[in-house]
């Protein structure tokens, strides 16, 4: 039943897993439980996607794609909860903004440079990643106008967590709009293919896997943090780039190999699709949901107002989507164009 990768990836989850646990109640560094819990939580990503792609055997293609969104960013979701609960609300932040640009700048860049250097162009259906791309520009609109109310002064600035709540209430209401569209069938879903397994899993092998790997996720993500700070303090970078790059990176990785992985095949529909809507899912999903979350956790309600910056990339990030996905081509200037837009995000954010 379990293929020799699907061995490897559970058995790289559960020996990370048990390292980082040991390494934490032993006193170890702090910096090799960050290393050591970074990959435990790829590999527990790895694993509980896998879980929902045979989970789809025995549900339609677009409950797939809903059961993908409500668990496949847990390991993500899980790290934000305990950053949030230590008070790191500017890690929190970067790392789901990093999500967003991370998908929709580096994945996609390096999918199209993989793919078209194997197939020189790639072509896809255009319609399909268009619907993606628009409703995550408004999804990001919805997103900045907080930062620009309180960046422009005006009166709305002065409640900043009542507006993000108006804000997360909002996204969450469009967010449940387009579950009941996908499950009634639409062209927003994902392909049919994206949720095929190669071999299939039984159905209790499947959740039994799932329960056990999303558990381990909730542990890990507690140690993960808990050696966040100290090792941002040792590698001697800012809490805004380790929440941009590093965590965001930690929580995507799995789903980056993928997208690249579809491109490299010459399967560009598929790859588009499911690259552009994993950061359709951050924002309407996963941004509301941590707002909300935060008002049970005490401390500082998470808000949606950002840096100024940090607004400008998202913007510029959501409006780009819409350009490269208008014409249904890619070629490598369009891979190299978006990888190098990132660089230059991260690379700003370094110092802070």
């Amino acid at each position: 039943m379990l293929t020799r990768r699907d061995l490897i990836t559970i058995a790289v989850a559960l020996i990370a897993s048990i390292a980082t646990g040991l390494i934490t109640y032993t006193g170890g560094s702090h910096l090799l439980v960050f290393v050591v819990g970074a990959i435990a939580l790829g590999g527990l990503a790895a694993t509980i996607g896998d879980c929902t792609d045979h989970l789809g055997r025995y549900l339609s293609s677009a409950a797939t794609g809903i059961v993908q969104s409500a668990v496949g960013n847990l390991p993500e979701l899980c790290v934000a909860i305990f950053a949030l609960k230590a008070g790191l609300i500017t890690v929190v932040q970067a790392s789901l903004i990093g999500s967003i640009l991370g998908n929709s700048l580096l994945v996609l860049g390096l999918a199209f440079l993989a793919g078209c250097s194997r197939h020189r162009i790639l072509n896809f259906d255009p319609s399909r990643p268009r619907m993606i791309a628009g409703a995550l520009l408004l999804a990001v609109a919805a997103l900045l106008l907080p930062t620009l109310a309180s960046e422009l002064h005006m009166p709305a600035g002065g409640h900043e967590d009542k507006l993000a709540l108006v804000c997360a209430g909002v996204l969450l209401i469009v967010f449940l709009i387009s579950v009941k569209v996908m499950l009634q069938g639409s062209d927003r879903t994902l392909p049919e293919e994206a949720h095929e397994a190669e071999s299939g899993w039984p159905l209790w092998l499947a959740l039994g896997i799932l329960i056990v790997a999303s558990l381990a996720a909730v542990i890990v993500s507690d140690w993960f943090v808990e050696a966040l700070t100290p090792s941002i303090k040792t590698l001697g970078i800012s809490e805004a780039f380790a929440g941009l790059v590093i965590v965001a990176i930690v929580g995507n990785a799995v789903e980056y190999v993928v997208g690249i992985q579809l491109a490299w095949r010459n399967k560009a529909d598929l790859a588009v699709s499911v690259i552009m809507n994993a950061s359709l899912q951050v924002a309407l999903a996963l941004i509301p949901v941590l707002v909300f979350v935060s008002y049970f956790l005490g401390g500082t309600p998470f808000t949606l107002v950002i840096s100024p910056m940090l607004a400008v990339a998202l913007m510029l990030t959501a409006i780009i989507g819409v350009v490269v996905t208008a014409d249904g081509q890619a070629d490598m200037v369009d891979g190299a164009a978006l990888t190098g837009l990132y660089v230059v995000i991260a690379a700003i954010f370094w110092w802070g």
